[in-house]
């Protein structure tokens, strides 16, 4: 992970000072993209600092090291739902979100409802039903 987290580090030498170029492009009467570009350092910086103590903590990973093997990384990695539907369900309840953005909030309003719906029933998916832990 020490590969990873040097990228993002190495985004916020990137981001600032183009950031600080735009600025200066636009003589300071732009303030979105600045800003933007700002930001983007300040995420760049959050999630390679995650990445960096996460490898320190973890150690290296097998495709991290020169003589690692492909069966060292064998295995579960984690658990997965083929068959959830409730991903399509948050979808269309962003679609209908953006949409409510350009067309009328009351949309909007109800793409947000959906939203609660879908995200709660995607979280409790296990917690009912015949795939309960």
């Amino acid at each position: 992970m020490k590969v990873e987290s040097w990228i993002f580090l190495g985004g916020v030498f990137f981001f600032i000072p183009v950031g600080i170029v735009y600025g200066y492009m636009t003589n300071w009467e732009e303030w979105v993209g600045f800003l933007a570009l700002l930001m983007l350092a300040g995420l760049s910086a959050m999630v390679g600092w995650y990445l960096l103590f996460t490898a320190r903590r973890v150690g290296p990973r097998p495709e991290d090291r020169v003589d690692g093997e492909i069966h060292e990384n064998a295995g579960d990695i984690g658990m997965f739902s083929p068959w959830s539907w409730w991903p399509l369900v948050l979808a269309a309840a962003a679609a209908v979100s953006f949409l409510g953005i350009a067309v009328g909030w009351w949309v909007f309003y109800v793409g947000a409802g959906l939203a609660v719906i879908g995200l709660t029933g995607w979280v409790y998916e296990y917690s009912r039903g015949d795939h309960a832990h």
